[in-house]
């Protein structure tokens, strides 16, 4: 049995091309929007918590009703542009974005703006893995370490400068423009994609099975209960708790079984025994969980503990885009040099580090001396770990299955983040009202820096133990011997697919 085929792109695009150059704006402006979305909002919280009269669980629920349906559903989203077209799907996925975003700014009241938030993160689940999927299957085989390092650091600039593009829209127009800035954006994104970016989807017999619907359902609803009952749970232990938490406990075993029993899984057991893939996505959870916690809470802390406003606290965060723009698109190329055992190993520690450095921060803080040192040592470890990250997921599967192999590894990314956010304030101690509170607040927030270290250190010492050096190193295939699958993100060559029986994935040696 042959390779699935792809639909080509002859050679591939070059990233020093003008099409190359549109390619890659095209990806990371959705993509950035996506992520720009996802930390902007939290520099908005106190206002949106004023405005609306909100407790600190609606102020949850307004993050994580986002995570919720973008991790549930990002499988699916990168399964249907595998089939039906990954630029096609990027762009409706552009498209429903900017319209759920435009409801969230006119949502009159909280019920409406976390609906619409999870409305907005359908829109992700489509976006988010074709942006990626669209780098690996369209640009050339020696274009893509830069291309993926690229993107790395240009959509981390998206998430990173967010606070302050909030902070300056919360200040000066209202917290409601957070939201209606994707709209433009989006206006600028489809017509480029359409224009510039080739279009590639499967070919195979695969790519025209059923859609696993079971499977995102119940993947949501597992996920929804656990995070209804961590969120409710902060309130003291209720009926209302424990059954939620319970059923999303059942509803995660279902989903299990449901997915190893069924022809065309969403989430394919089989691609968890290439033992590369499951080891970067075990980091993955570990790095994503502890970033998304930090700056849920981090902007809380400049505004309610130290007294800033939204547009200080925001551009207070300032270094670690600056750090991620100059040096992402380096970290990748370095990366593919050494291999992304030391950059996946120092990149958490460094992260860490700067978490701890951030216990410094309170009332009386300075910015030189407190909040600047544990961001610079924050964004020197993200530029280490993200590009090397992100480009270790591809190298780990064949150009075939990128749409999938991205989809998982930001479904593991958000879900990761989903939890975080929904678990940290309960076990760090703070109380629905907590950020009307500066004492309040800063105990929990030095409570809470350690734990989110200890997960960075959990995600440090395994990439240290399951990752291997050369993993990302370039090199040619013999003549006539195609790649072991992990060898295919440098190679350009697509591998024997995964028969069902196997611990590994066949190749020939």
């Amino acid at each position: 049995m042959g390779a699935p085929r792809e639909t080509p792109v002859p050679g591939g695009v070059r990233l020093a091309s003008a099409q190359g150059r549109w390619a890659l704006a095209t990806s990371v402006l959705g993509s950035g929007m996506a992520l720009l979305d996802s930390t902007v909002v939290n520099v908005a919280l106190p206002r949106i918590g004023a405005d609306l009269d909100a407790d600190l669980a609606v102020l949850q629920w307004t993050v994580t009703a986002y995570l919720l349906t973008l991790s549930s559903l990002i499988l699916l989203g990168g399964a249907l542009g595998d089939r039906y077209g990954r630029r096609r799907i990027f762009v409706i996925g552009v498209v429903w974005f900017a319209a759920a975003s435009l409801a969230c700014g006119l949502a009159p009241n909280a019920g409406v703006l976390i609906a619409a938030r999870a409305l907005q993160g359908v829109g992700g689940a489509l976006l988010t893995p074709g942006s990626l999927a669209l780098i690996q299957a369209v640009f050339h085989p020696d274009d893509r370490a830069r291309a993926v390092g690229a993107w790395s650091g240009l959509g981390g600039v998206g998430a990173a400068i967010g606070p302050f593009v909030g902070g300056w829209l919360v200040d000066g127009a209202g917290w409601r423009w957070v939201f209606f800035l994707n709209v433009p954006l989006a206006a600028v994104c489809v017509p480029v994609a359409l224009r510039h970016v080739p279009e590639t989807r499967r070919q195979d017999a695969a790519a025209r099975g059923g859609f696993d619907v079971p499977g995102a359902a119940l993947g949501a609803l597992a996920l929804a209960g656990v995070t209804y009952a961590l969120i409710a749970a902060a309130e003291g232990l209720s009926p209302g708790v424990v059954v939620p938490a319970v059923l999303g406990v059942l509803l995660g075993v279902a989903f299990v079984r449901v997915e190893g029993r069924r022809a065309d899984p969403m989430l394919p057991p089989a691609i968890f025994r290439i033992r590369l893939f499951s080891a970067i996505n075990a980091v993955t959870v570990c790095v994503y969980a502890a970033f998304s916690g930090f700056f849920f809470l981090a902007v809380l802390q400049l505004q309610v503990v130290a007294g800033y406003s939204a547009l200080r606290a925001g551009t207070a965060l300032l270094p670690t885009t600056v750090l991620m723009l100059l040096l992402s698109a380096r970290s990748g190329e370095l990366g593919q040099r050494l291999g992304p055992r030391i950059p996946l190993t120092a990149g958490p520690l460094l992260c860490a580090a700067g978490m701890l450095l951030m216990l410094r921060v309170g009332p009386a803080a300075s910015y030189l001396t407190d909040v600047l040192p544990a961001l610079l040592v924050l964004g020197a470890g993200m530029v280490t770990l993200v590009a090397p990250l992100t480009s270790t997921v591809l190298a780990s599967v064949d150009v075939d299955r990128a749409g999938l192999a991205s989809g998982i590894n930001n479904a593991a990314a958000r879900a990761a983040g989903l939890v975080a956010v929904a678990a940290l304030p309960l076990l760090a101690g703070m109380g629905p009202e907590a950020y009307r509170s500066a004492a309040e607040f800063e105990a929990a927030f030095r409570r809470a820096m350690p734990l989110l270290a200890g997960v960075l250190l959990v995600g440090a010492l395994l990439a240290w133990l399951t990752i291997r050096t050369g993993t990302l190193r370039a090199a040619e295939p013999e003549p006539g011997r195609r790649c072991h699958p992990e060898c295919a993100y440098h190679c350009g060559v697509s591998s024997p697919p995964l028969d069902p029986g196997e611990q590994e994935p066949r190749a020939e040696r």
